[in-house]
């Protein structure tokens, strides 16, 4: 089944970003949890943080890996669904012009 990609994704300012040798820890402020990422999902955080925009942070993704686009797109929409559900970023869906808060 093909991923659906939101349009941009806005980064919860309660959320602090540490990078650790490639890797990450994101820490939701308001709960106090601790999120881990991988290098992979790192650089997917790193291109969403930068100015949001998914089909940019995807085609920027596709550039920098050997990944066919349809796993991608299905990695990278699994990675914003994980985030969202735990309110670290609000979503707005492809066509919308409001974020939404990804619960």
């Amino acid at each position: 089944m093909p991923a659906s990609l939101p349009k941009s994704v806005t980064i919860s300012p309660d959320v602090l970003f540490q990078e650790l040798n490639g890797e990450a820890v994101l820490l939701d402020l308001k709960t106090e949890l601790y999120y881990g990422l991988d290098d992979i999902g790192t650089r997917m955080w790193q291109l969403l943080e930068s100015n949001g925009q998914v089909e940019a942070a995807c085609a920027r993704l596709l550039q920098e890996y050997e990944v066919d686009e349809t796993t991608l797109k299905q990695d990278l929409a699994e990675l914003i669904d994980m985030l969202a559900e735990a309110g670290l970023i609000l979503v707005q869906p492809a066509g919308d012009d409001a974020p939404q808060p990804g619960s």
